[in-house]
């Protein structure tokens, strides 16, 4: 099956572009509904995050070192590299007597406006816990002190990667399919857009036991800290407080997004062919919508799918769409 078109582009009439792409939404049973193919071999990236935080959880790790449902939600995130992200997982790695060095995700520029700007004006250098991903990372440490294992959490036969396989075959449903470096350094494994959507519906509705615990906890700790899951300005964050705690969504490089919707037990996928991000929010906003979860006309819908696009000047030139048939 080929992949189906989602997202339009339309300016002065004509359609300018199109994001193609593959979708599912889930639940225990299997699929609900599907654009494109299901069977799409896909690297989830970042979002998959709370499959890689199940371990953290779910082998008491997180408990002995008093994390709460901030450290939780920090451990899911991709967060802007704010103050109110870093200054959290400086004293996370702090309390655990980790320091930034300890971190192997490496460096980057925050995307947060005045920390992005306070590192330019100071001439300061970013640090490893700038990084999205440090939060995640704080989680692999946290874990490896746990298991008493070695320094180098990253690697691929690492008890810490070996357990979070473990978690992502078993959630998904799938021995994965391959495995890549993600841009944070950690191993990040392939499956299909149906396998982690299956994933998703395990979050929404969890089980019994350890493993339905954690899956619990790490779902109300994204949905109580939406802005530690992103930040200002971003999809996650915002799509989340517009839902006032009734789904959670992730997004993942390469134009990828899930949701969790307790409340109907579903899990959603999608994965935009060409990689780019503006497709991807909009067509998870649009599944938003068709789920009943946000109104057509609320300001998030119509920042991204269904507000007028505006050059710099300010002026109307064109406008997203939703392709026929998507969703129904």
């Amino acid at each position: 099956m080929t992949a189906a078109r989602l997202i339009e582009l339309w300016r002065g009439g004509l359609r300018e572009s199109s994001h193609l792409g593959h979708v599912v939404i889930s639940d225990a049973n299997g699929i609900v509904e599907a654009w494109g193919n299901p069977g799409a071999v896909i690297y989830p990236r970042s979002s998959c995050k709370m499959i890689q935080a199940l371990p953290l959880v779910e082998s008491g790790a997180a408990d002995q070192a008093g994390l709460g449902s901030e450290h939780l939600a920090l451990a899911c995130a991709s967060h802007n590299g704010g103050r109110i992200h870093t200054e959290r997982v400086a004293a996370w790695l702090s309390a655990l007597g980790f320091e930034e060095e300890d971190l192997r995700c490496g460096p980057h520029m925050p995307r947060d406006p005045e920390e992005h700007r306070r590192l330019l004006c100071s001439d300061s250098r970013p640090c490893q816990i700038h990084n999205n991903c440090s939060g995640k990372h704080a989680g692999f440490l946290t874990l490896k002190r746990h298991m008493k294992a070695g320094p180098e959490y990253v690697e691929i036969d690492h008890p810490v990667q070996r357990a979070v396989r473990r978690a992502f075959e078993e959630t998904t449903g799938e021995t994965a399919a391959g495995w890549g470096v993600d841009g944070c350094s950690a191993p990040n494994f392939a499956c299909t857009v149906e396998g982690l959507a299956h994933a998703m519906a395990g979050f929404a509705r969890p089980g019994a036991g350890a493993r339905g615990q954690a899956q619990r906890r790490l779902v109300e700790a994204m949905l109580a800290h939406p802005e530690l899951v992103a930040g200002e300005g971003r999809a996650c964050t915002e799509l989340m407080r517009a839902m006032k705690g009734r789904a959670v969504v992730k997004t993942g490089a390469e134009a990828v997004f899930v949701g969790i919707v307790p409340e109907r037990g579903l899990g959603i996928a999608l994965k935009v062919s060409d990689g780019g991000t503006r497709g991807a929010e909009a067509a998870i906003a649009a599944l938003l919508v068709h789920l009943g979860l946000l109104g057509e006309g609320d300001p998030v819908v119509r920042k991204y799918l269904t507000g007028p696009l505006r050059n710099w000047r300010g002026l109307e030139t064109g406008e997203l769409r939703r392709a026929e048939g998507f969703p129904v």
